[in-house]
């Protein structure tokens, strides 16, 4: 179930939990109950990111990232003609749904200014990605809005590191990190500020922000970064780093 102060709000569970195409196994695919629910309220309701992060009580930043995550679950699905599941994920189910499947109380929007405002940090260096996370002595920071860039700043860390620099990112109020390697800790450290991470990026800062809010960002999860950092040319990121400590 959800963590506190980070629940994601479903109107209900789906109704149907299991699709498989002829012979397909059953040990295909998994769709998160909230997963679900970005596909419900945004491609069945016609509901926007602005909206459908108000109905489930998020950041239009986990909204992205469950949409997209989803996205490409159905289209393995239809593509493969896999087995697909609906079950699991971090929820709680709406008190108010009504007949049992949606849930109205929630859908007042915020139109204060800034309200549909995402903050987008990359770690940053002479125009690229920077693949240390924990050693970056720079955010780039992207204000968007609508879907496209409106602004953005290079931020110093002033030689914070690791998962202080969580901190620091929460302060400036970042929705969302894209970088190359990253630490347990720091991982931890920016799920705890409600921060969605994007690790295993490479290339230049400005397009690879401009992918993500086009959903084509090139990104790994599971890039790990697991040991101090000492060598020169050392390589993070995409290309892995099995050494390094917490980045």
């Amino acid at each position: 179930m959800a963590r506190p102060g980070k629940s994601r709000r479903v109107g209900s569970m789906p109704r149907c939990l299991h699709f498989t195409a002829s012979g397909s196994p059953r040990n295909g695919i998994n769709l998160s109950v909230e997963e679900f629910e970005t596909i419900r309220l945004m491609d069945y309701s016609g509901m926007t990111q602005a909206q459908c992060a108000v109905q489930m009580h998020v950041s239009r930043a986990t909204i992205q990232s469950l949409y997209t995550q989803a996205r490409k679950k159905l289209a393995r699905f239809l593509v493969e003609g896999t087995y697909l599941d609906i079950s699991g994920g971090d929820y709680t189910v709406c008190a108010d749904s009504r007949d049992g499947y949606s849930c109205s109380r929630h859908m007042k929007i915020n139109d204060d200014k800034g309200a549909d405002i995402m903050k987008i940090a990359v770690t940053y260096e002479d125009g690229q990605i920077f693949q240390h996370f924990g050693h970056t002595k720079q955010f780039k920071i992207y204000e968007a809005e609508d879907g496209r860039i409106v602004s953005s700043e290079v931020k110093s860390t002033d030689g914070q590191g690791h998962g202080a620099l969580a901190t620091l990112l929460s302060d400036l109020g970042v929705d969302v990190l894209i970088c190359g390697g990253i630490g347990g800790g720091a991982r931890n450290a920016l799920s705890e500020a409600g921060i969605d991470l994007y690790p295993g990026a490479v290339g230049e800062a400005d397009a690879q922000a401009a992918s993500f809010l086009a959903g084509t960002l090139s990104y790994d999860p599971d890039t790990m970064c697991s040991h101090h950092h000492g060598e020169e040319g050392h390589k993070c990121g995409s290309h892995g780093c099995k050494e390094h400590g917490n980045h």
